[in-house]
């Protein structure tokens, strides 16, 4: 009888069933909510056109009295929009919608776990806000904007603090309401929060006023980030925006669902 050689290795052909470890899975999660957010045409509304509208009209136009640098007094304002659009609205219904259409339900079903999809979505949003800052900086010095680099420092660790927080708060209202009604109460929230952030741009509000803004996430944003850019730390609004985050990251950790 004649011997059968085989040609390849003992073993190539074993199965080898084991999942892919969690950074993979994390980084081809995070690739994934990152495209669908770029490929989204009402995200890139939110995300970039708004912003960026906001940023060469407030400072061209003759709105309001800003004084001699309205540039130093806008570029906090649109960064905060644009972080809260992001992070918040854009993120509150992406997620209310993958929740209608069964996509979260079959991601649960996985060996993604659920750390997983809320931390690729999480870090699909802070990419897109690296861009955002990055962009709205660039056009902002092109308007006359000039700020240290120390600011710049400390403006992006207010950003990444308020990204966290309003990533949590979208989180929390996609993943517990339905799709319809998270897409009603995002744009109505938006709507309140940046009328209540552009009392920053006021000189003439009253105390109790301006401390009652600063207790909301838009406004405590918008304080905090126009002192971080000058070089100096708002802890009244740091503190704020760390309980916003920390409370609706747990609410979102406990409440969050997936169909």
């Amino acid at each position: 009888m004649t011997e059968t050689v085989s040609r390849f290795q003992p073993g190539t052909f074993t199965p080898d069933p084991r999942p892919a470890s969690r950074a993979a899975m994390l980084v081809a999660q995070t690739t994934l909510e990152l495209k669908l957010l770029l490929r989204n045409g009402e995200q890139l509304l939110l995300t970039m056109f708004i912003p960026i509208t906001l940023l060469i009209g407030l400072t061209l136009l003759p709105f309001g009295d800003l004084g001699a640098d309205r540039v130093n007094r806008v570029v906090p304002m649109v960064m905060m929009t644009a972080v809260m659009s992001t992070a918040f609205t854009g993120q509150a219904i992406a997620v209310g919608f993958d929740r209608r259409y069964g996509a979260l339900k079959r991601l649960g079903a996985t060996p993604l776990p659920r750390w997983g999809v809320i931390a690729g979505k999480c870090a699909a949003v802070l990419i897109v806000v690296v861009l955002q800052a990055v962009l709205l900086g660039a056009i902002g010095m092109a308007l006359g904007w000039r700020p240290g680099a120390g600011g710049l420092a400390l403006g992006a660790l207010v950003i990444a603090l308020g990204t966290a927080t309003f990533a949590a708060m979208g989180l929390l209202l996609g993943g517990t309401l339905k799709a319809e009604i998270v897409l009603a109460l995002a744009n109505i929230l938006w709507f309140v929060m940046l009328g209540i952030a552009s009392l920053v741009l006021v000189d003439t509000v009253p105390a109790a006023l301006t401390v009652i803004a600063r207790l909301v996430p838009s406004g405590a944003l918008a304080y905090a980030l126009e002192a971080a850019l000058t070089g100096s730390i708002d802890w009244f609004g740091v503190a704020v925006l760390a309980v916003w985050g920390v409370v609706c990251g747990w609410l979102a950790t406990r409440l969050f669902r997936f169909g």
